[in-house]
């Protein structure tokens, strides 16, 4: 099996690469995570790779690290996540925002993502449950209280990116109410 790649990047694509590893072409499949660190065509470059050999195909998955690479791993072993979703769940998500995401059990975060249904998120959420997330919502307050003040802090007008933000900063133990406080106060802040 191929697990990295190093050599130049010949093309890039939104989605699909070339490297160039000592005279050998690899095309390579990468989600925008990835995709927006590359360097420019023409320079050096260095992946983390999946490889999957099917009957009619063998094809390579590209990542830019190795939290990306497992995430993939684990999307992949999902029923009903292939490859392709599993990419497009990485384009739309990073792994922390995932992981956030898989503990606060946030199902509509994930819908927003291209080609996730209802029923798929949900099936992504129990599936990683145990597997993502547990040492995110380490040092913070307990999930519920989490998701309460996330919806809170939307409901006043702020972005879900800044919410989440905001969420960290809050103590563990901490009630709904002084949650918000806290999230307030590192919002006011920023």
């Amino acid at each position: 099996m191929i697990g990295r790649l190093s050599g130049i990047l010949i093309d890039k694509n939104p989605l699909q690469l070339l490297v160039d590893c000592n005279g050998v072409g690899y095309e390579v499949s990468v989600p925008m995570s990835t995709f927006y660190n590359l360097p420019s065509a023409g320079e050096k470059v260095l992946l983390l790779t999946h490889m999957v050999v099917r009957e009619d195909a063998q094809l390579l998955y590209g990542f830019g690290t190795a939290q990306e690479r497992e995430l993939f791993r684990e999307l992949i072993k999902i029923t009903g996540v292939g490859a392709r979703t599993a990419l497009s769940i990485l384009s739309g998500m990073s792994v922390t925002d995932l992981a956030q995401a898989v503990t606060l059990q946030e199902a509509g975060r994930l819908t927003k993502i291209p080609g996730i249904g209802k029923k798929t998120a949900e099936r992504l959420l129990l599936e990683l449950k145990g597997k993502l997330g547990a040492d995110i919502g380490a040092g913070a307050a307990a999930p519920d209280t989490n998701t309460d003040v996330l919806n809170a802090l939307v409901a006043l007008g702020y972005s879900e990116k800044e919410a989440m933000q905001a969420i960290k900063q809050i103590p563990a133990g901490s009630s709904v109410s002084d949650g918000i406080r806290h999230a307030l106060k590192a919002l006011s802040k920023g």
